[in-house]
């Protein structure tokens, strides 16, 4: 129990609590040298694994360019590797499920971010400076009933 202070003096010999150590980020690999990540946004779901290689990316079973035709959706998954400079350097291999291209792409850059930080802890400062590890958390508002749509009124006539 705590003891009872009769003066100043006395508190200042009071030593202060140790501060909390920041946690420490350990490396994560599976049996086969890679490392995995899930990564969402909206309603699509990418499990990615990574591992050193030539710079391939693999998504369903295929290559990056068949799977993403527009040329922004596939920027968009090379943001992470870029922002860390390791583009060419790991190849990146995805299944993704759900929602549209625009949600699968920003879904696979979640994933890759978290991956590529399970690889290499110390990438976690230029990947978060980078906004990638946070999930986005925007998704459609449902629809209300006595409504069009989720806000949308239907048209009003006075009539």
């Amino acid at each position: 129990m705590a003891e009872t202070m009769q003066s100043l003096d006395q508190l200042s010999a009071l030593k202060p609590a140790a501060a909390p150590e920041a946690p420490k980020y350990v490396q994560k690999l599976d049996k086969q040298g890679r490392a995995y990540a899930t990564g969402k946004r909206k309603d699509a779901v990418a499990r990615v694994w990574v591992k050193p290689g030539a710079g391939r990316i693999t998504i369903n079973t295929r290559d990056v360019e068949a799977y993403f035709a527009r040329p922004v959706l596939r920027m968009l998954i090379q943001q992470p590797l870029v922002a860390t400079n390791r583009a060419g350097q790991y190849d990146v291999t995805c299944t993704v499920s759900g929602g549209g291209l625009s949600g699968q792409a920003g879904a696979v850059r979640h994933g890759l971010s978290k991956a590529l930080m399970n690889y290499e802890p110390d990438l976690r400062g230029a990947l978060k400076r980078g906004g990638f590890i946070t999930r986005d958390a925007r998704v459609v508002e449902r629809k209300k009933y006595g409504k069009a749509k989720a806000r949308r009124s239907f048209q009003f006539s006075k009539r």
